[in-house]
């Protein structure tokens, strides 16, 4: 993950600065992207939310753009329904593990 710090025009006002969290509000047409990043316990971590509908495929392309360095990859989990955790009905997440590669298919299947 970015060393959130170069994300500060985003951030929202009045809240800490560290360099790995924070809560940020990117503007769109669409309506604001509401983002909270984390960095803790052997993960990245960045929620993406709307408050009316679930981000796009380009917003959330955005959104790993910005957070993420070109090198890193992330991707979304989807778990067993036993296993979510639904503080928000219109949320997606980036996760990206710090101690192991994420397996990826070959190229030619991208």
């Amino acid at each position: 993950m970015r060393d959130l710090t170069e994300l500060n025009h985003y951030r929202i006002a009045g809240l800490a600065q560290p360099r790995y969290e924070g809560a940020f509000l990117i503007e769109t047409s669409a309506g604001d992207l509401r983002i909270i990043a984390c960095c803790g316990e052997g993960w990245d971590h960045v929620s993406v939310s709307l408050e009316h509908r679930c981000p796009t495929w380009e917003e959330m392309e955005r959104v790993k753009r910005l957070f993420f360095r070109d090198n890193e990859v992330a991707y979304q989990l989807h778990m067993p329904p036993a296993r979510h955790i639904n503080n928000h009905p219109h949320c997606l997440h980036l996760w990206r593990p710090h101690h192991q590669p994420v397996p990826q298919p070959p190229e030619w299947m991208v």
